[in-house]
């Protein structure tokens, strides 16, 4: 069993189903707030490095539903200060076990890495938002999405 260092975002659901499955695997989840954690462009890049730009980004975000940021649309740099400025925009889970990192949550690249033990698996797509492209807002609670539009209007962190 691993010990899995979780960097979600509080209150959503699909990261609570996510870790729910690492558990019920067997894994310890050391769950870790993504948008408090002190991020530098080195460490968020040990992370996102071998994937392409695009998908670094997290597609539910408001500001990525909406247009205001094009992930193809960007290169390293740009899209680092992005997703420094707010977290939020970072495609989740981060996690971490025994020396490796990983983005996302692909229930059969999460097998091969560290194993879920046939556990068997709800329905539902386990990286998008447990409620649907509309419903992302209600994640956890009602202040989410105010907290989420103000985070990519460029507002307070």
């Amino acid at each position: 069993m691993a010990i899995v260092t979780f960097y979600e975002k509080p209150g959503c659901k699909g990261n609570l189903r996510q870790k729910a499955l690492l558990a019920a695997a067997g894994h310890t989840v050391q769950a870790r707030n993504l948008k408090t954690e002190a991020w530098t462009a080195e460490r968020l890049l040990a992370f996102l490095g071998p994937l392409p730009v695009a998908e670094w980004f997290n597609r539910a975000a408001p500001a990525v539903k909406a247009g205001e940021v094009v992930p193809e649309s960007l290169g390293v740099e740009a899209a680092l200060h992005l997703l420094l400025d707010n977290p939020l925009l970072i495609r989740r889970p981060l996690m971490e076990a025994d020396g490796e990192r990983r983005v996302g949550f692909d229930v059969a690249a999460v097998d091969a890495w560290i194993g879920l033990k046939n556990v068997p698996l709800p329905a539902g797509d386990f990286e998008s938002c447990a409620h649907g492209a509309d419903g992302h807002g209600r994640c956890g609670s009602h202040d989410h999405e105010h907290e989420e539009s103000t985070h990519a209007a460029g507002g307070i962190r």
